[in-house]
C-alpha cells in the first residue's frame, strides 16, 4: 500500500531538516517514488510557505533555508531522547538561568510530541538528574529510556551488566532513578540478589527487559540519588589512588575544590583534614592533587599510587625552575 501524500510530505520535511542539502534522486529513493513526485512534493511544502531552494543542474539539490515559515521538529524516537537527556544535564548544571530555561524546553517538548512519545520523555525527565556534568561516552539512548520508564513505573528490571573488572552477571533490581555524574550515566538501583543497593554504569549495560513485576519503592539510604552516588564513589577503592594532609578545614575545601572529588575529605583537626583520592584512572586522580595542592595552604601528598605519582612528577618536571 503506498505511502498517503501528507504523510510523505511530514518525512520530507524530516530529511530536510536532517541534512544540509539533498540530490533529487536522493529523496526519491528515501521516500521510494520517482523523481517527478519529489519534485510535486517540493511545490507543495513551497505552496505552504516553507523556505525550500532548489539549486540547477546535475549537482543541484535541495535545501530548507530560513524563513518566516519554519516546519515543524520531527524527531524519531533516539532524537527525543537524545534531546531530553541533553536538557536534564543542562538543568543538573546549576547555572543561574540556564536550568531554568532548559526545564521550560523540556516542558514545552513534552506539549509538542506525539503522544506515544510523551511517556518516554516524561519517564526521563522525572527520573534523571545531573551531578557535575561531563563528556559522556556512547549511551545507547534506547537504553537509558527503558530505564527511565521502569523507574518511573516502579518495575522490576532485568540486564546483562558488564563490572569494571570485565566480569559479566545477569542482574535483576528495582530501579530507583538515573544519574550523571563526571561523564558517565548511572542507574542507582536495590539489587535483589545481592540485597543491597548498587549502581550501575549505563554504558556497561545491555539488554534491559521490563519484567511487568511492579515493586514498593525502598528507603534510600541518602538524600537523595545524587547524595547516595557521591556517598558510594567516596567509599570505594579504585585501581589508583592517593592520600594528602591538608592545612585547611574539611569544609574550606568542599567549597573551594570547583566539584565533587573523587573521594573522601575526612576532618582530622579544626584546620586540618585528611583526603583519600581513588579512580579507575590515574590522570583523574593526577589532576585532583594538582586542584588540591594549588590550594592557599600547606599540602603533603602521604602516599600516591605509582602511575599517578609518575604524572605528578612529569608536572612538576614541565613547571619552570
Amino acid at each position: 500500500m503506498s505511502e498517503s501524500m501528507p504523510s510523505r510530505l511530514l518525512r520530507l520535511l524530516s530529511l530536510l531538516q536532517a541534512r544540509r542539502e539533498w540530490s533529487g534522486a536522493e529523496l526519491a529513493a528515501r521516500l521510494g517514488v520517482t523523481d517527478r513526485t519529489v519534485r510535486r512534493d517540493i511545490d507543495r511544502l513551497r505552496a505552504l510557505d516553507y523556505p525550500v531552494r532548489s539549486a540547477p543542474g546535475t549537482a543541484g539539490g535541495y535545501r530548507l533555508t530560513s524563513g518566516r515559515n519554519l516546519p515543524p521538529l520531527l524527531l524519531d524516537d533516539d532524537e527525543v531522547v537524545a534531546v531530553a537527556l541533553g536538557l536534564v544535564t543542562v538543568a543538573g548544571a546549576g547555572v543561574t538561568g540556564v536550568a531554568e530555561n532548559a526545564v521550560r524546553a523540556l516542558t514545552k517538548l513534552e506539549r509538542g510530541l506525539p503522544g506515544r512519545l510523551r511517556p518516554r520523555l516524561a519517564a526521563l525527565g522525572g527520573n534523571a538528574v545531573a551531578v557535575a556534568p561531563g563528556e559522556a561516552p556512547g549511551v545507547d539512548p534506547a537504553v537509558l529510556a527503558v530505564l527511565a520508564s521502569c523507574c518511573r513505573d516502579r518495575e522490576i528490571v532485568s540486564f546483562d551488566y558488564r563490572g569494571r573488572a570485565g566480569v559479566d552477571s545477569a542482574r535483576r533490581v528495582e530501579p530507583h532513578h538515573l544519574v550523571t555524574m563526571r561523564g558517565h550515566w548511572y542507574l542507582v538501583a536495590y539489587d535483589l540478589e545481592r540485597r543491597d543497593w548498587r549502581s550501575f554504569r549505563a554504558d556497561r549495560l545491555a539488554h534491559p527487559a521490563p519484567t511487568r513485576h511492579r515493586f514498593v519503592p525502598r528507603r534510600l539510604p541518602a538524600s537523595d540519588p545524587a547524595a547516595y552516588l557521591t556517598r558510594s564513589f567516596a567509599a570505594a577503592e579504585y585501581r589508583h589512588s592517593a592520600r594528602l594532609v591538608v592545612s585547611l578545614p574539611a569544609e574550606e575545601v568542599r567549597r573551594r575544590v570547583f566539584s565533587n572529588v573523587p573521594g573522601e575529605i575526612e576532618a582530622t583537626g579544626a584546620d586540618t583534614c585528611a583526603v583519600r583520592l581513588s579512580a579507575e584512572a590515574a590522570e583523574l586522580v593526577a589532576q585532583y592533587v594538582t586542584v588540591i595542592m594549588a590550594l592557599d595552604a600547606d599540602v603533603t601528598l602521604v602516599a600516591a599510587s605509582p602511575e599517578v605519582g609518575h604524572r605528578l612528577r612529569s608536572v612538576r618536571d614541565r613547571l619552570p625552575k
